[in-house]
């Protein structure tokens, strides 16, 4: 096993993969900021080095600092966590040249990946059902109307090396494409340095349902059931669950196998997760993949028993999958809410020191963050404050021990969005499973959601 592990990450994924590491007798180091100096995950790394300022161009993204970092601590491996650079195909290479094991896929498997065009080539390549799109990427707008009046309209035009709904437009007739492409291509460049579009046929009620995915480098691959992550603002994910309320015991086996196949046919290794859109007639169709371990792999633990991020770093080894498809079962239901530091009504980020701090618990439930009392939010980077997680035998008692916990969590000194959290698992609609990728707009749009909201902020201590 390795020996020492270097964290390329921040906050409360630094402090999972520290304790992962140190459940398998691994060493860790941490790397931080001068702002993070004093945050949780360099107290409990067995070493930290400073790697820069605040900025994260000037230190979580600095590769040269990072690798620096891991020579003058002799570790042998890095783990990316999420964001930052774990979907950096660049960075995974240059760690496997300096002979440092970078935990995740092979290189070229995140270059893959890591484009939407090529992502949806190899997709359906490897079998995945796709969406009606676009061949490839789409030059200008003339090309890009060509294309939609050919698929039919409403189409979303979509950046190529593109994620977290940046330079993604909805269009809904030939006359506003033009104006779409040019304003999502900008802003594809400004995010990406990459301003290739392409298009697809737009759901207009989509469940957006992730498959988890663990492949060893010896070829074997199973999957580890889905996630249902269609609370979303500006497809930002705020809320997942499983099991997803929208999938029967047959569709659910339809899509993990049809994602193993896939994965066996692109030699996929270590963890993913295949995104797919669900439409209104219980079709499937690929969206794209994350090479990494998601925010959301909590909710997956709880229902499986799998420890992900000890299987990432064990697969990372070398060592081959111990259990088969046969030996994972689905066992009660998780729901995950995201904590963020921003404002529960506009949801513009809220930075500033924690004045009073206490986490809830009880049986089944989860906190994963590393914020404390008198903990500095910084504006730096991004608003995840905690990931809470809660368990039960079926998803009705699930949900009732989310509802309690949200109103045990006492956060002050900072606006957080568990108002927000407390109006949507009281709705009607979320509690019966009826909802889609538009439910937060139509909550917050409705009279009878923004009394909720009110008096749900009213009631948050």
């Amino acid at each position: 096993m390795f020996k020492k592990v270097l964290i390329a990450n921040r906050g409360e994924i630094a402090l999972r993969v520290i304790r992962a590491c140190r459940e398998l007798g691994i060493a860790t180091v941490a790397v931080h900021s001068t702002a993070d100096a004093n945050a949780l995950h360099v107290r409990f790394a067995d070493e930290a080095v400073c790697i820069g300022p605040p900025p994260s161009k000037e230190s979580y993204l600095n590769i040269p600092a990072i690798l620096s970092a891991a020579d003058i601590t002799r570790a042998d491996a890095i783990h990316p966590g999420y964001g930052f650079l774990s979907e950096n195909a660049d960075f995974a290479e240059v760690c496997e040249n300096c002979k440092i094991r970078f935990i995740g896929p092979k290189p070229s498997i995140i270059r893959l990946m890591g484009n939407k065009v090529r992502a949806r080539e190899a997709a359906k390549e490897a079998g995945l059902p796709l969406l009606p799109g676009s061949p490839g990427v789409v030059k200008d707008p003339k090309a890009a109307e060509a294309v939609a009046r050919e698929i039919g309209f409403p189409v979303i035009l979509k950046a190529a090396a593109g994620g977290g709904g940046r330079g993604m437009k909805i269009v809904r007739e030939p006359e506003a494409v033009a104006q779409a492409f040019s304003t999502a291509s900008a802003e594809a460049v400004a995010a990406f340095a990459n301003g290739d579009m392409y298009l697809e046929r737009y759901v207009e009620q989509p469940r957006h349902i992730e498959i988890q995915i663990v492949a060893d480098e010896h070829g074997k691959v199973v999957h580890l059931f889905e996630r249902e992550c269609s609370v979303q603002r500006r497809h930002q994910k705020l809320i997942e669950e499983c099991p997803s309320p929208a999938l029967s015991p047959t569709l659910r086996e339809e899509m993990g196998q049809v994602s193993i196949r896939a994965m066996q046919r692109i030699g996929y290794n270590n963890l993913g997760t295949i995104e797919f859109l669900l439409d209104e007639e219980g079709r499937f169709f690929f969206m794209e993949m994350n090479t990494r371990v998601q925010v959301e792999h909590p909710v997956t633990e709880m229902v499986t028993g799998v420890d992900l991020l000890r299987t990432q770093i064990q697969l990372a080894f070398g060592q081959p999958l111990e259990k088969g498809q046969e030996d994972i079962e689905l066992r009660g239901a998780a729901i995950e809410c995201r904590i963020n530091a921003e404002d529960p009504v506009t949801f513009v980020p809220w930075p500033g020191t924690i004045t009073a701090y206490s986490a809830p618990g009880g049986l089944g439930v989860r906190v994963d963050s590393a914020a404390y009392e008198q903990y500095a939010v910084l504006p730096h980077y991004d608003s995840l404050l905690a990931k809470l997680i809660t368990f039960a035998e079926d998803r009705e008692t699930a949900l009732k021990r989310m509802q309690r916990a949200l109103g045990e969590y006492v956060v002050q000194g900072i606006r957080t969005n568990i108002p927000f959290h407390r109006a949507a698992l009281s709705d009607e609609a979320f509690c019966a499973g009826r909802y889609d990728t538009r439910f937060v707009e139509r909550l917050l749009a409705s009279e009878k959601g923004s009394r909720r909201l009110r008096k749900a902020i009213e009631e948050t201590p």
